[in-house]
């Protein structure tokens, strides 16, 4: 196997840096061996309303109250753990299995349940505690940061002790799972000592006097168990985060997460706080139907959380600022590209998204003035067009509209064509998408070849 240049500089890095930590760890640990009280920075979650988990037994807590084990399964929704540790559309929920793809090899997500053997039935609260917040499992290894431990490490002490509480209640399943598929030498967890000591911090949220309560409990729900960022901000060819760059959007297993700060242009910023949080709550609002990983997280998430909590981060979110872009120049109609691309529009996608690409609200994605259609990443455009997408299914929005897979009708030329039309009509303006782009992604994401009829 070749390793690309880059990867050679990252295993030298984290060598150098994993020598440096051992060092300094003679002097100074680099992570406490005891939790961090965050008692008096942030407040845990009280009285939350009941949530159906898939998967969610009645085992009995044994010691652990009921109010905790309720708290614990609003945890468990808030930090979406069954999307990671599940199998989507398998009958065994947190039992692991889930293939996280990075860019150094594949990692499957281990199994949460009671299982004594191939779970963590035999974990203590204190094991428990550390994997979370630490990063290390049961017999002290290092975790990939895939299990985004980087942002658990700001939970609180109440909140980590109720969400064991309620993890102690899922049933056993038997189900072996070799979680490090890694090739060599990127599955030595030893080297992850020197990425810890570059990336890892793990310092409690300290208050900031001069935001409010909910600007307190937003940012404690969006940086420590919705783990945002883990999605949202773009990464260094380390796997760590790019410093200045927090929630501004990242590629992530074929598509682009978004920028979520309060740019106009690239981000959320021209959103109301209601809008947001209906976002949250529905999976769509006026200006975005969600799709890929994010549907899964407003499925399985956001949608049960309290009304409190939505605002709450609609609120930080709404604060956070970002870099403004450059500006762009529509491609004019005369350019042979948004000609051919105006008639693939008017063929496949016009039913739908309409002449005037304004979609259906609240259910079909519009283009007209839209930050993602116009980004500078395109990966979660050309996921969508290729292989097809499917909105949040939530109660408020049960129907979860889906959009069909194209790859086997049109070519390479032909959907780089259109989105090219998309990107540069309705006062839109982005650099036009390459042929070349669209092979490149047809390829990594195993779509079908354009259908060809042979006479």
């Amino acid at each position: 196997m070749k390793m690309r240049s880059f990867q050679w500089a990252s295993l030298a890095l984290i060598v150098a840096g994993t020598v440096a930590g051992l060092t300094l760890a003679n002097a100074q640990s680099i992570i406490p061996k005891e939790p961090t009280s965050q008692a008096n920075v942030e407040q845990s979650v009280h009285n939350p309303a009941p949530v159906d988990v898939p998967g969610q037994g009645s085992v009995a807590a044994g010691q652990h109250s009921a109010s905790a084990v309720e708290r614990g399964r609003y945890i468990a929704v808030a930090g979406d753990c069954v999307a990671c540790h599940s199998i989507p559309g398998g009958d065994k929920p947190f039992a692991g299995g889930y293939k996280l793809d990075t860019p150094f090899g594949a990692l499957l997500s281990s199994n949460i349940t009671q299982d004594k053997e191939t779970g963590i039935g035999n974990w203590t609260e204190q094991q428990f505690a550390d994997a979370l917040r630490k990063g290390k499992g049961r017999e002290g290894e290092n975790l990939y940061p895939a299990m985004p431990y980087t942002a658990y490490a700001k939970m609180t002490d109440a909140d980590v002790a109720d969400l064991y509480a309620y993890i102690k209640t899922i049933p056993a399943v038997r189900n072996p799972v070799d979680t490090n598929q890694l090739p060599f030498p990127f599955n030595i967890r030893l080297f992850m000592s020197g990425w810890n000591l570059l990336f890892f911090d793990n310092k409690p949220l300290s208050p900031v006097a001069a935001q409010s309560e909910q600007w307190q409990r937003g940012r404690y729900v969006v940086e420590a168990l919705e783990h945002c960022a883990a999605c949202h901000t773009p990464k260094n060819f380390l796997g760590g985060d790019r410093t200045g760059q927090t929630y501004q959007g990242a590629e992530l297993q074929g598509w682009f997460a978004p920028d979520i700060t309060s740019n106009p242009h690239t981000g959320i910023g021209r959103w109301s706080e209601d809008e947001l949080v209906e976002y949250l709550r529905k999976g769509n609002n006026a200006f975005a139907v969600a799709s890929g990983p994010m549907a899964e997280a407003i499925t399985n998430s956001t949608q049960y959380l309290s009304e409190e909590d939505l605002r709450a981060m609609a609120v930080y979110l709404k604060q956070q600022g970002g870099e403004a872009p450059g500006k762009a120049t529509s491609l004019a109609m005369s350019d042979p590209r948004m000609q051919s691309g105006q008639k693939l529009f008017s063929v496949n996608c016009e039913a739908c998204h309409t002449s005037e690409g304004v979609g259906v609200s609240n259910m079909v994605a519009g283009f007209a003035g839209r930050s993602s259609v116009v980004a500078p990443h395109i990966d979660s455009l050309l996921n969508s067009v290729l292989m097809g997408s499917r909105g949040a299914v939530t109660e408020q929005s049960p129907t979860g509209a889906g959009m069909p897979a194209f790859d086997w009708k049109l070519s390479d030329q032909q959907v780089a064509n259109v989105l090219t039309y998309i990107r540069n009509q309705w006062g839109n303006a982005a650099e036009p998408v390459s042929p070349d782009a669209v092979a490149k992604a047809r390829a990594s994401l195993g779509a079908k070849a354009q259908l060809t009829v042979q006479e």
